[in-house]
């Protein structure tokens, strides 16, 4: 385990505890989530370090990583995915109709890059995890790389996608400089993360279960976010909803509740988030940044 000193958006030094989680997934301990008392940023600490980390996503019902169809979340998962990429896909080419290069950092079992390589991408990605690694290269037949930081040096992408990765990476300030030397000066960067104020965190609390700790080092906030990412010399260009996640995370977190998932209270509770964040400044459960230099 390591504990992090310095908050990884301010720098300061002093922190509140804010809220004890329980891994749910793999281990069943218990991990500490802290607050910056400068800038109010949460973050697990302290956390398993980069030889420790990978302990923790073995789990068939880690489903990015495996692409299991086993139990009826997984059969949903995969369901919604299918509508989900498309909607990545639409996004991408918004941003750039002209197409070009793409990387995707934490690429997965390499699902959205097959979208985008089909649809005229000249895509790349990069995926830690071995079994998903696999999985991607043999569906693009294309070489994924391994690590981020030691990759694609002096190369540079018109666009960067980052789908629930940057709250796993353990160096975030590294990460968010090297996502700085890759992107083009007119390209863009989208960045998707769950958001802790959104209204379906507040009706779970520690069950939330989208906290995903240990593998969840980072908790964002539309605040938090825009602080790292501006300081950095990026611009916040536009902030898009994930209106699936509320209710996929429901599920989960109903499950953590109580050992069994209630279909209709993650339903309900799904709804109530998307609802809220309408009137709440737009605080949906996962949030989707795009970001491009200044």
């Amino acid at each position: 385990m390591e504990q992090i000193s310095n908050c990884p958006v301010c720098q300061n030094n002093t922190f509140e505890n804010y809220l004890e989680v329980q891994d749910y997934t793999v281990s069943q301990k218990k991990f500490q989530i802290v607050a910056c008392k400068s800038c109010g940023f949460k973050f697990t600490n302290p956390r398993p370090d980069q030889n420790e980390i990978g302990d923790y996503y073995k789990a068939e019902s880690y489903i990015s990583h495996t692409n299991t169809s086993k139990g009826l979340i997984a059969k949903i998962y995969h369901t919604v995915r299918k509508y989900t990429l498309k909607g990545k896909l639409n996004l991408i080419n918004s941003l750039n109709p002209q197409k070009g290069k793409l990387l995707d950092v934490g690429c997965g079992t390499g699902m959205f890059l097959n979208e985008a390589r089909e649809n005229g991408w000249k895509v790349n990605g990069i995926e830690p995890d071995s079994g998903a690694r696999q999985i991607a290269e043999e569906i693009n037949k294309a070489r994924i790389k391994t690590e981020i930081l030691s990759s694609f040096q002096n190369e540079q992408f018109e666009l960067i996608t980052m789908w629930h990765v940057l709250e796993h990476v353990h160096l975030l300030n590294d990460t968010v400089d090297w996502l700085k030397e890759r992107l083009s000066d007119k390209g863009s960067l989208i960045i998707a993360v769950p958001n802790h104020e959104s209204k379906d965190a507040e009706i779970y609390q520690a069950q939330w279960a989208a906290y995903d700790v240990p593998r969840h080092l980072y908790h964002f906030s539309q605040k938090s976010i825009k602080q790292l990412f501006e300081q950095k010399g990026f611009r916040l260009e536009k902030t898009l909803p994930m209106k699936f996640d509320s209710f996929y995370v429901s599920m989960l977190s109903t499950k953590y509740q109580t050992g069994k998932i209630n279909y209709l209270k993650a339903f309900l509770d799904g709804l109530k988030s998307n609802l809220s964040a309408v009137d709440n400044n737009g605080n949906y459960s996962s949030l989707i940044y795009v970001f491009k230099k200044n």
